[in-house]
């Protein structure tokens, strides 16, 4: 397995990132001559520990610099130690990165992390209250509308069991009867019984009759639409808790200030999830929670009356509903519509286990998802930029790369600079500026809005407020996420009091490691630096950015390898522990197309 190429070829110099195989081979081998050589030299061993922590990898981030065990109450410097005396002079720390196409360890750890913050707002535990599980609970899927006919696999009826290598029969592609063309001369239907692999599935069948630019406006605002769904939603569930004679909750907010709410909100955790045709669509956990007027941030349970059914009716009605028109574009005057499609599936989730769709199904299936992107179109690319988008956007290629072309074009600047000698004087005085007046308290005279001597936090923040108005160009974005066709938002998104954060699990699990060999006569002496109350030894950290990637190639085959063993050793071992504990592996939930 080869390592991804760093930032700068060819780089000697220290904090500058190099590429894999830049290092003058001595023996002139390929990668696995040099994975030999490495294998077969007596610090392997040392070097295959030191770089455990980030041996699964693709791109591990490479630093350089000090380590001081500080005493903490005299703050002697006890020992000091030089990455330079360590394996390939670089502490090796894993990229982070949750793209499974890009990293599959890191992605992996990523994946579980979600799994177990999405099922904790379900079940409970990590900090979320057990009573959680009795909330009422639904698992909606909410799909872009059509843009154009798209060649798809459907299939009415299912008598598989295992949706994920379903093999039923499907039906025929846009079978009718009327055999006629498009407006461009090309067959508007599709006999074919698409397979569940087949390449054409998710392409236009007339590439000219289908709206790319609506598509990609519409995966720009695809967050705001979801935003507006669920207000809109949280909405109708005030209304009905009106009519039920359920009042208002009266909360104190951290201004001090007293207001009324409804008695019901919701909490959410949401995946975004790209189709073959390049939409987006969203699977979301969502809750119905009630509010404490002793403490608003608690997470308690709903006034009693309110069910699934009423959480379900709320989130079909408001999507139904909510429906808004963009901004116009000097393409469009009048702007696109946006809404959702006809496909909405909203599914009740059960805690016992026992049920179609249960608390880990959908955990696992919203995790899953978090780790992907833009694979399911055929199209991989890091941003683009002015050098690089002719490689991909085409207005006469393939699908995708209509797709990236109408974001670029959309989202170019529609504004016309005036030039300087036609604009006319502007005397206003500048945002943030006044009249000259003198401070009453210390006589200082000055132009800014408060006296920058007695009040300098209040000038601090007239200071930090933006000179300029925003441009009123809101398709600006398209650009920056032409490479994601338009989606601009995060793949795993929940509400604040949901469930856990992610910084929560890595804290966890870094103080988990610390204290997993307590035990140990070795073990248990050394802390970290944010560790200041404990009576230990303080390891104080001086590193550098050093690099990127692996240093060759063969090192890479070997820490991918090792890795790669260990995580089949630990799926074995699940495997083999469901199987004395008589469960199986939950497959993946069937949803809407």
């Amino acid at each position: 397995m080869a390592s991804t190429l760093d930032l700068t070829p060819r780089a000697t110099a220290r904090g500058v990132g190099s590429n894999a195989d830049t290092i003058p081979p001595v023996y002139g081998y390929t990668a696995a001559g040099s994975a030999f050589e490495r294998a077969t030299g007596p610090d392997y061993f040392g070097w295959l520990e030191h770089v455990r922590a980030a041996a699964g990898c693709t791109r591990p981030i490479r630093l350089a610099g000090s380590l001081y065990t500080v005493e903490p109450l005299t703050g002697r410097v006890l020992d000091q130690r030089h990455t330079d005396a360590m394996p390939d002079a670089a502490i090796y720390t894993a990229c982070g990165n949750r793209r499974a196409t890009v990293c599959p360890s890191c992605a992996q750890t990523y994946q579980r992390d979600a799994y177990q913050l999405l099922r904790a707002g379900l079940v409970g535990g990590k900090g979320v209250p057990e009573s959680v599980s009795r909330h009422p609970a639904v698992f909606p899927t909410f799909t872009a509308p059509s843009f154009g006919a798209v060649h798809v696999r459907a299939v009415k009826r299912h008598t598989c069991r295992n949706r994920k290598r379903c093999d039923c029969r499907p039906d025929p592609c846009h079978a009718r009867r009327d055999t006629g063309l498009c407006q461009h001369g090309r067959p508007a239907v599709c006999w074919a019984r698409h397979e569940a692999g087949d390449q054409v599935l998710g392409q236009p069948l007339c590439l000219d009759c289908y709206d790319h630019d609506h598509q990609v406006v519409w995966n720009l605002f695809s967050g705001e639409l979801w935003h507006r769904t669920k207000q809109a939603a949280e909405r109708h569930l005030a209304k009905l808790a009106r009519r039920r004679g359920i009042p208002r909750v009266q909360i104190v907010t951290a201004t001090g200030n007293t207001r009324k709410v409804p008695p019901v909100r919701l909490s959410h955790g949401k995946a975004a999830e790209f189709q073959a045709r390049g939409a987006v669509h969203f699977h979301a956990l969502v809750r119905l929670d009630g509010v404490d007027p002793t403490d608003p941030t608690a997470v308690v349970p709903p006034p009693a009356g309110f069910t699934i059914a009423d959480l379900e009716d709320a989130l079909r009605h408001a999507a139904e509903q909510v429906r808004f028109h963009t901004p116009g574009h000097p393409d469009r005057p009048e702007g696109w519509p946006i809404t959702w499609g006809e496909q909405v599936d909203i599914r009740p989730i059960s805690l016992t286990g026992r049920g179609e769709v249960t608390d880990s199904m959908v955990a696992g299936y919203l995790a899953k998802y978090a780790t992907k992107s833009t694979e399911v179109t055929g199209h991989r690319s890091v941003r683009l930029d002015a050098d690089t988008i002719g490689d991909y956007a085409d207005p006469d290629g393939d699908h995708t790369a209509r797709l990236i072309n109408a974001c670029w074009r959309i989202g170019r600047p529609t504004g016309t600079p005036v030039p300087l000698s036609h604009r006319p004087l502007d005397h206003r005085p500048r945002p943030g500026f006044v009249e000259p007046w003198e401070c009453p308290d210390c006589g200082t005279r000055t132009r800014y809005a408060a006296c920058p001597v007695c009040v300098a936090h209040r000038q601090a923040t007239l200071d930090a407020q933006p000179t300029k108005p925003p441009t009123g160009n809101p398709y600006g974005r398209l650009r920056r996420w032409a490479h994601m066709l338009g989606f601009g938002g995060h793949f795993l998104t929940k509400a604040r009091r949901y469930t856990v954060t992610f910084q929560f699990l890595r804290e966890t699990r870094v103080a988990f490691r610390r204290h997993e060999n307590q035990g140990d006569e070795h073990s248990g002496t050394v802390q970290a630096a944010d560790h200041l109350d404990d009576d230990t030894t303080l390891i104080v950290r001086t590193l550098t950015f050093a690099g990127v990637g692996w240093h060759t190639n063969g090192d890479a085959l070997l820490a991918n390898t090792a890795a790669a063993l260990a995580r089949e050793r630990r799926t074995t071992g699940r495997e083999e522990l469901a199987h004395e504990l008589g469960s199986t592996a939950a497959g993946p939930v069937p949803v809407a197309a």
